[in-house]
């Protein structure tokens, strides 16, 4: 099967001046990523702030151009592509932002919220753009009064269905979905994630859920790729990578993740010092400052993506942690 997504060493640089006598800088905010992502599965994308999460989560959605790299959606190359050929497959992959009240016209009602996508993109009669949007009103479990509110005469969890219906008025294949219930209390974010479960059932979505929070990556993700500093550190089946996690950063963000059981036995990984500048990364190993692992081949080669068990991991020390 041919995957809906599809990345090989994804990169995306950016010059950063630096001031009118000093060169400019080059900040790799993604820096050689590879995945793919089949219908009906979703990948997680983790990391700390300023890893290239969302950087990554813009080129997928071809906002931004790749500097470097492939990228494939539904078979079509993506990077080097013509505007025309970009504007043929940006129907077919949708995003889902973080703040669901930032993302919603205040000024527009839902039913014109969610009618526009079918205004700017098909020739579909008046009277078909409300028929369809009434109807993902009702998949996405609102009410039919909604359909001529405002924005904020809901609660957040309502203003991120309204925005998930959006996504899915043009009937996408794959969703972006960056940080989507960060913004939502707990109880909340267990019914928008629900929402977003069904909805992947039934419509075989593919998602690309960007997230910081591992609690909910373990519940929604098939596969997680972990990021530090615009690398792929570690990449696998979320089964493993939750059961056995090779990588020192992945060991620490999962130690870090909130349990409801105050019994249960953690073994929490503390990371000294802070995350590097982005714009001058350590050499070798990026991570070996904060490392308890590092040695000298760490300061001195950076390590490659490479194949252990069922999952990939950057790390010269990994095999420590196989098992």
């Amino acid at each position: 099967m041919m995957a809906l997504l599809e990345a090989q060493d994804l990169a995306r640089h950016y010059k950063v001046s630096r001031g009118p006598f000093a060169q400019a800088a080059t900040l790799r905010a993604v820096d050689g990523a590879s995945f793919a992502l089949e219908k009906g599965q979703t990948l997680a994308v983790v990391g700390e702030s300023g890893c290239g999460k969302s950087t990554l989560a813009r080129m997928v959605t071809m906002i931004e151009p790749p500097t470097s790299g492939k990228l494939s959606i539904a078979g079509a190359r993506v990077d080097g592509a013509s505007l025309a050929t970009l504007k043929s497959l940006r129907p077919n992959v949708q995003m889902v932002f973080q703040n669901p009240y930032g993302s919603l016209n205040p000024r527009q009602k839902v039913g014109a919220i969610l009618e526009e996508p079918l205004t700017v993109n098909t020739a579909f009669a008046k009277a078909r753009r409300i028929e369809k949007v009434r109807d993902m009103m009702a998949a996405v479990g609102l009410r039919p009064e909604h359909y001529d509110r405002y924005p904020h005469m809901f609660s957040g969890g309502q203003r991120q269905r309204i925005a998930v219906a959006r996504a899915l008025m043009l009937e996408p294949e794959l969703l972006v979905l960056d940080e989507p219930v960060s913004a939502l209390d707990i109880s909340i974010q267990a019914q928008v994630l629900n929402l977003l479960a069904e909805l992947q059932r039934n419509l075989n979505l593919a998602y690309l859920f960007i997230s910081h929070d591992l609690a909910v990556v373990r519940h929604i993700a098939d596969e997680v790729m972990v990021m530090y500093l615009g690398r792929v550190v570690e990449q696998g089946p979320a089964a493993d990578i939750f059961a056995h996690p090779l990588h020192p950063y992945t060991q620490a963000l999962l130690s870090a993740t909130p349990r409801a059981d105050p019994l249960a036995q953690r073994n929490r990984v503390v990371l000294k010092g802070e995350l590097p500048s982005p714009l001058k990364p350590p050499s070798g190993c990026a991570f070996h400052p904060r490392c308890a692992l590092a040695t000298d081949i760490c300061l001195n080669t950076a390590p490659s993506l490479r194949q252990i068990n069922a999952s990939k991991v950057a790390c010269h020390h990994a095999e420590a942690n196989s098992g």
